[in-house]
């Protein structure tokens, strides 16, 4: 089954973090929307990063969750003092899954989120499935394009993952134009351009399986498929939403749209 939601990202925390909460309740109620998941950190990405934090807010995070009525948390990444060490990433990683079974008591799953990053391998184990491997309460919100981007074919990976994702992001994968200043035909340039041309692309109009990769997710228990898009190099970002509901559409998922 597919449910229709959104995924907020960042954190609702801040000064007045009490009116922004109450600010997403009401939205949920006025326009029928169903938030599936929360943005959390476990600690700051970097040092002195302000926000809340699951080590230390605990509590106002599992109350933010059921005013807005969402039983999904999702780490974003690894903290940048973990990445590079394989110690320090399972160190965290072992940290989470501690918070997400304290989470689970409370009716909320904790899941993480994928970039390419976690595709280094240690010991010839991608750090991803070292994750996936040292974890029993923590799920996944696998990303398509960041597993393409890997280095991996998504739909395989999906597969391999059966059972802990309930979040899947839908990101297509294309490749640019190169494109070179006017009378910049020095090499230093053209490698800058050749090696930048990687793409976020609406959902359908890049290089990605996506069909196969939402039917290899609804095979391992996906209940939410979200449309992301990190950069959409000047189209307005609604545009290239209907674009990805677009061709959604024509692959078959229109239901997901009646929200009747």
């Amino acid at each position: 089954m597919c449910r229709t939601g959104i995924s907020l990202c960042g954190s609702i925390s801040g000064s007045d973090d009490r009116r922004k909460c109450s600010r997403n309740e009401k939205a949920c109620e006025e326009f029928g929307i169903k938030i599936a998941a929360l943005s959390a950190a476990l600690e700051p990405m970097m040092p002195g990063m302000p926000g809340e934090y699951l080590t230390t807010d605990f509590d106002k995070i599992v109350a933010d969750c059921k005013t807005l009525n969402c039983d999904m948390l999702r780490i974003g990444m690894l903290p940048m003092t973990c990445m590079g060490s394989r110690e320090k990433a399972l160190d965290f990683v072992k940290r989470a899954d501690e918070v997400a079974g304290r989470l689970k008591e409370h009716g909320i799953d904790l899941y993480y989120h994928n970039h390419h990053v976690e595709f280094v391998k240690y010991d010839g184990e991608y750090l991803l499935d070292i994750i996936k491997n040292n974890t029993k309460h923590m799920g996944f919100e696998l990303d398509i394009h960041w597993i393409h981007r890997g280095g991996e074919n998504p739909v395989e990976f999906i597969k391999k993952y059966d059972g802990r994702i309930r979040l899947l992001h839908l990101k297509d994968y294309r490749i640019g134009e190169v494109k070179l200043p006017e009378g910049k035909f020095d090499p230093e340039t053209f490698m800058a351009a050749f090696t930048s041309n990687v793409e976020f692309a609406e959902v359908g109009e890049g290089s990605l399986p996506v069909k196969e990769c939402i039917e290899a997710g609804l095979a391992g228990g996906s209940e939410y498929f979200l449309i992301e898009q990190d950069a959409t190099y000047g189209r307005d970002p609604f545009e290239s939403l209907k674009i990805s509901k677009a061709n959604l559409e024509k692959l078959g998922y229109a239901d997901w749209f009646n929200l009747d």
